[in-house]
């Protein structure tokens, strides 16, 4: 009896472990088979985001939010057993987040659980997520998009579907900023202090320099602008015909789609804000600076937002500031009003202008009045080591930048009007080495790739098929001068680790900015018609980047129907190409290049797709 209970009780201990391999053994085929499944198909609709990336927006902080289990980068097709890897699909990132920065995300803030100062802005600074917590995913365009219009009409007039925000014309409804109808959103060129319109408002500020035919270019010798607090960017916008470029900057804060309706317009602007850090500039960039109830605290911190405008204004240049505490009586503005007179004097800053509800201060052109200030006056010169160049990730300092022994000896830049400063060697090329042959041959180099371009761009393109520009590695700015006779705009990048070359830039009368292509850039997504990447994968990869992230974030920032021109090692294509399908991008030619052919040109197209939602929205 003992015997057999003793039996029977083996046999149960024996189909209990039998059963129990036999649910690990299901679990197991469960877990691999669904995810193998869910990363080789293509799924649409907000279930298409991985499990696995869930947290990133807004799930379990701890889990792995990109999706990703081998964080090393792709080398482009060189290492053994690469060859044969070829991507079939990526999910689609749910359709809450098609408006997704990825280093400007307020959720990633909050699961990091960043201590910042918001008095001080550093919420709306870049804070880029680790590797481990990128997302691996499509953006899709939002329900019922639509290609947006074209340059010059998209000035005045955007699709509602597009940026499906309507709260800037509610609440602004009394300043003319914009104006919902029908499908459709209108920007009359209002603003919080040029209701009646940004084109008299800018002639005004002109009669207030004396500046003739009330022009606000100064016969070519005004061109570029730093627009800050700039709304969506009507007073850059129009500047344009003035043939003056602005760089119109703003946070990503409570009017927050802001910059989205500038670029969407066919406006340069920048998802920016004068915090902690130096604003991604180099010294002595911009002619003018302003500020139209920009609401930022200008007597803060010792003054060093507005000596953060005085580092990147020229010798000479201006700051136009609109505000109630250049015309108000009450106790409060004729406070700060004496307090600011008291900081630009300090500053040699001189008032140039005074008119109704607007002031214009001009910068000195020499050194003669820092000089001259009583020692231990406040702000302080700057260190004679400090850089005022460097500005990736570089702390602002209350203190002023002097200028260079050629800039005080010369009284000023040295520059040529527009447009001539577009090909004259500017001074400061001197601070790399360049000649003025060396100047012209890279000029003489990219007109011809350009022209080459537009060729292989021919069959797909029409005069105004191509607004806002993104050259991802400007070097001189050769690129975008080549592109003088189009009607587009570009946004010039500079690599944060290489040659500053970003003040040559600006010296040629365009505008750019420094970033770090491993980190996603500061915009927002679908708002380049034309992205160009001369020898960038190449790049990154020497850093341990990863190429794959950086196809992603050009296809974030891409527009659909947009181009992208790779100009590369041809291991560098054939790893782009591996991903075209998954990507949803079509191979539009490519050529060889270079004198030895060592470099090659890839040209791509972004496939307009839509979401199961988007699809819902056109109905």
């Amino acid at each position: 009896m003992t015997r057999g209970r003793s039996d029977g009780a083996q046999k149960k201990r024996l189909l209990t472990s039998l059963c129990i391999v036999a649910v690990f053994l299901v679990f197991l085929y469960v877990y691999f088979g669904s995810k193998n499944t869910g990363e080789s198909a293509l799924e649409y609709g907000s279930r298409s985001l991985r499990k696995l990336g869930s947290s990133y927006l807004g799930g379990d902080e701890d889990s792995d939010l990109g999706g990703k289990q081998d964080e090393s980068p792709l080398k482009f097709g060189l290492d053994d057993g690469e060859d044969g890897f070829t991507p079939k699909s990526f999910p689609v990132c749910d359709d809450r987040h098609s408006e997704l920065i990825p280093c400007l995300d307020r959720h990633l803030i909050y699961q990091m659980r960043l201590k910042l100062d918001l008095s001080l802005m550093e919420h709306y600074e870049r804070h880029c997520p680790l590797p481990e917590r990128r997302y691996n995913c499509l953006i899709p365009p939002p329900p019922g998009y639509k290609v947006p219009i074209k340059w010059p009409k998209s000035r005045d007039e955007v699709w509602k579907a597009n940026i499906p925000h309507t709260h800037l014309a509610h609440e602004k409804s009394d300043q003319n900023w914009m104006v919902v109808k029908g499908e459709k959103i209108h920007f009359p060129g209002g603003g919080t202090h040029f209701h009646y319109g940004a084109d008299k408002y800018i002639a005004s500020i002109a009669n207030m320099l004396n500046f003739s035919n009330n022009n606000l270019n100064n016969e070519g010798r005004l061109r570029t602008v730093f627009d800050v607090g700039c709304g969506v960017a009507s007073f850059g916008g129009y500047l344009l015909s003035s043939d003056i470029i602005a760089m119109s900057l703003a946070p990503n804060d409570v009017h927050q789609n802001q910059i989205q309706f500038a670029l969407e317009r066919g406006i340069p602007a920048y998802l920016g804000v004068l915090g902690t850090k130096r604003l991604p500039y180099p010294s002595r960039s911009f002619e003018l600076a302003h500020c139209s109830r920009c609401r930022i605290d200008w007597l803060q911190r010792d003054g060093i937002l507005l000596l953060e405008l005085d580092r990147v204004l020229r010798p000479g240049g201006y700051f136009a500031y609109s505000s109630p505490e250049a015309y108000a009586q009450d106790e409060e503005d004729l406070r700060i009003w004496k307090e600011m007179s008291a900081l630009v004097e300090r500053m040699c800053w001189r008032i140039a202008s005074k008119r109704n509800q607007t002031v214009i201060w001009q910068k000195p052109l020499t050194n003669d009045c820092y000089l001259e200030r009583e020692p231990g006056t406040q702000p302080p010169l700057c260190r004679s080591d400090d850089d005022p160049d460097a500005v990736w990730g570089v702390n602002m300092e209350a203190c002023i930048t002097p200028y260079s022994d050629h800039d005080h000896k010369t009284r000023g830049s040295g520059l040529a009007p527009w447009p001539a400063r577009l090909t004259s060697p500017p001074p400061r090329l001197a601070d790399f080495g360049y000649s003025t042959e060396m100047f012209e041959k890279d000029m003489e180099l990219w007109r011809q790739r350009v022209d080459s371009y537009w060729s292989l761009l021919s069959p797909k393109i029409s005069s105004d098929t191509i607004r806002n520009v993104m050259d991802m590695k400007a070097n001189l700015g050769s690129f975008a001068a080549a592109l003088k006779d189009k009607d587009v705009w570009v946004m010039n990048v500079i690599p944060e680790d290489g040659p500053k070359t970003l003040k040559i830039v600006y010296d040629r009368g365009l505008i750019g900015t420094v970033h770090n292509w491993c980190e996603a850039f500061s915009t927002y997504p679908r708002t380049y018609d034309l992205l160009h990447a001369w020898t960038v994968f190449s790049d990154i990869e020497k850093k341990g980047c990863s190429g794959e992230d950086l196809l992603l974030e050009m296809d974030r920032i891409l527009r659909p129907t947009g181009f992208a021109i790779i100009r590369d090692r041809q291991p560098v294509i054939d790893f782009v190409k591996k991903y075209l399908a998954a990507l949803h991008w079509e191979a539009v030619a490519t050529e060889e290049s270079g004198p030895d052919g060592d470099e090659v040109v890839f040209v791509i197209q972004k496939k307009l797709w839509l979401t199961s939602e988007s699809f819902r929205g056109t109905e």
